[in-house]
């Protein structure tokens, strides 16, 4: 059994602890002086001359040798450091890379030489890296860049690529970047919560953890909407998590980024093109490509552009239980997302409302808050007047979850006692604005299990 770790530390799903960015300092990363000592320039040529001189892989041991051969006098915590900064230097995340042992940082900025800001699930804060100058960033970019196959100059000033160990680096370049080379990090964790873990740390109650888990088990076709670092991805993982054993997960992604708990996961990742354009694999090919492997569940790590109708086609011909996760600013906005993707991939208004009519049941919606990440509702997709549109069946009010108009529809398809969740307290903010024929909708589209009626 894995260990595991404290709900303080789960990947940024923190208590309310945060600070303003005015006002992180060194404290924020136990152990670290505001600014550590900078290499000596001299020493980190000669070593690296020395270590690329050979074909070998980089390892410590190697980079040890190199320094004990420059006769440097620098003791036994001197030597460990050097060794330690010389090697990330080489073939890590350089200074970065003392802030990757921190294991709540998700996000790590570079916005200049001495604006080095993380995400830890409480906001943006100030970390105390500094570089030596814009160079230095520039060197940092390419090389990783670099390391990704991808190639970052004047031709090609912005790039996305994804590193061995769970990096995802985006580099921008001057002129294109106004205020010098920029660098993001985004840092996937090998360690996948459990949903346990996951409502200790608040992103959900024991009530919507039981709901989350029925809709796995049911086979429910969802999507997690929300924003840029809200939690879609670690909540989707977690949740591929629970699928029966027996059951073959093939995701989808353009950066693999999921990493569930699963013994039969194959993953399938989009291919840029060459310099000549040649080579491109998209995500809607992909999607195609996954229906010949005999998927029991089909994901797509993040709709956003043309793969929507490989995917909707999918859940619409017997591949219930899948769904994937979308960019939405709410649950309610996400069949317009649906329409707008839908779009680009040459489909009409109409079409694509017929095809989420009968592929979809419902959406997870999660927020970020002052408090950390949490799921603020479930909503079921329903015929609406003139369009599809999402109808809550549990929302967060004041922290705790209520029933919303959709509850019992969706507690009969699961299977849970209606009773699971409390009915929203007299007074608050009232949901019947979703009409009659909506609410009705909901029971004539699917049936009990969320299979096709």
């Amino acid at each position: 059994m894995r260990e595991t770790q404290s709900s303080a530390s789960l990947c940024g799903f923190r208590p309310s602890t945060a600070r303003r960015p005015s006002e992180v300092s060194s404290q924020g990363f136990p152990g670290r002086r505001r600014r550590p000592r900078q290499l000596d320039a001299a020493l980190l040529e000669t070593v690296r001359e020395e270590v690329m001189s050979d074909a070998r892989p980089v390892t410590p041991s190697r980079v040890a040798e190199a320094v004990h051969a420059t006769g440097r006098l620098l003791g036994t915590a001197g030597a460990l450091a050097a060794v330690e900064s010389i090697s990330a230097e080489l073939s890590g995340l350089g200074p970065l890379q003392q802030l990757v042992r921190d294991v709540a940082v998700t996000d790590i900025f570079v916005n200049g030489p001495d604006s080095v800001w993380v995400d830890r699930g409480q906001g943006l804060e100030r970390a105390p890296i500094h570089f030596e100058g814009e160079s230095q960033v520039r060197a940092l970019a390419g090389r990783l860049v670099a390391a990704g196959g991808r190639r970052l100059d004047d031709g090609s000033p912005c790039v996305d690529v994804r590193l061995s160990g769970g990096y995802r680096v985006h580099a921008v370049l001057p002129p294109i970047s106004t205020a010098g080379t920029l660098l993001s990090v985004r840092i996937r964790r090998e360690e996948v919560f459990t949903m346990d873990e996951l409502r200790a740390s608040g992103m959900f109650g024991a009530p919507v953890q039981q709901i989350l888990e029925s809709m796995v088990r049911r086979r429910l076709s969802f999507l997690i909407s929300g924003a840029t670092g809200s939690g879609k991805t670690t909540l989707l993982s977690t949740l591929l998590g629970l699928s029966n054993p027996k059951e073959r997960l093939v995701l989808i992604e353009d950066a693999a980024e999921l990493n569930p708990v699963h013994p039969h996961v194959v993953s399938l990742e989009s291919r840029h093109g060459n310099l000549e354009g040649g080579g491109i694999l998209d995500l809607g090919e992909l999607v195609r490509q996954a229906l010949r492997m005999r998927p029991d569940r089909l994901i797509v790590g993040e709709c956003r552009g043309a793969e929507v109708r490989e995917l909707l086609t999918a859940l619409n011909t017997g591949h219930t239980g899948g769904g994937g996760t979308i960019h939405a600013n709410t649950a309610a906005a996400v069949p317009a997302r649906l329409v707008s993707l839908g779009a680009l991939a040459g489909l009409s208004q109409e079409a694509i409302r017929l095809q989420i009519s009968t592929a979809l049941d419902a959406v997870v919606h999660v927020e970020r808050t002052a408090n950390g990440r949490r799921v603020s509702c479930i909503g079921l997709l329903a015929e609406g007047t003139s369009d599809q549109t999402v109808v809550p069946a549990v929302e967060l009010r004041s922290g705790t979850a209520v029933a919303g108009p959709a509850w019992r529809d969706l507690a009969s398809r699961l299977g849970v006692d209606p009773e699971l969740v409390p009915e929203p307290f007299s007074g608050s903010h009232d949901s019947g604005h979703h009409g009659e024929g909506e609410l009705q909708g909901l029971g004539a589209r699917r049936g009990p299990l969320g299979a096709a009626a």
